[in-house]
């Protein structure tokens, strides 16, 4: 977790993202939806990108290998270690390109029910602020979570109205 300066501001804002979202389900099945790899290869990432996974274990110490394939035709290398599960309500994690890639930020995702509803926040951390700039400016990754995001609602809708299996 961030750490927080007298003043009240965390002493990594300058490092951070933070996309949140509210998703008309359960926080179960939004929780399920982002641990489970049949669910999760199926909405990950923005508009127009696809995912192959090549390997998942989802468990503290575990992780997720695979590749994003961009519209254009490229081809991401990714590698997620889950670093803490705590279900429904925590993950955190780190992401690079692979695991030992010196530039891997965190992931910190946290799920709040509120009724029959989920809050899901997403609070990513750069190593650098240069890391988290270049993520934005070059990579769009504010717009690319938003979708991401709009893909899990998406998908997540799919689940309860039995359209998505």
């Amino acid at each position: 977790m961030a750490t927080t300066s007298s003043d009240g501001e965390s002493a990594t804002a300058d490092r951070e993202i933070l996309i949140s979202r509210e998703i008309d389900a359960p926080r179960e099945l939004v929780f399920e939806a982002f641990t489970q790899v049949r669910h999760l290869s199926r909405w990950w990432g923005p508009e127009g990108f696809t995912t192959t996974t090549r390997s998942f274990e989802f468990r503290v110490g575990g992780a997720w290998d695979f590749v994003m394939h961009g519209p254009d035709g490229t081809d991401y290398q990714e590698w997620i270690t889950w670093r803490e599960i705590v279900p429904p309500q925590r993950i955190a994690l780190l992401h690079g390109e692979s695991p030992t890639d010196p530039d891997a930020f965190e992931s910190f995702l946290t799920f709040e029910s509120t009724g029959e509803r989920t809050r899901i926040a997403m609070r990513t951390v750069f190593p650098t602020r240069e890391l988290r700039d270049q993520a934005v400016e070059k990579y769009h990754a504010v717009e690319g979570g938003e979708q991401t995001l709009s893909h899990l609602v998406a998908y997540v809708a799919g689940l309860r109205h039995g359209t998505e299996s």
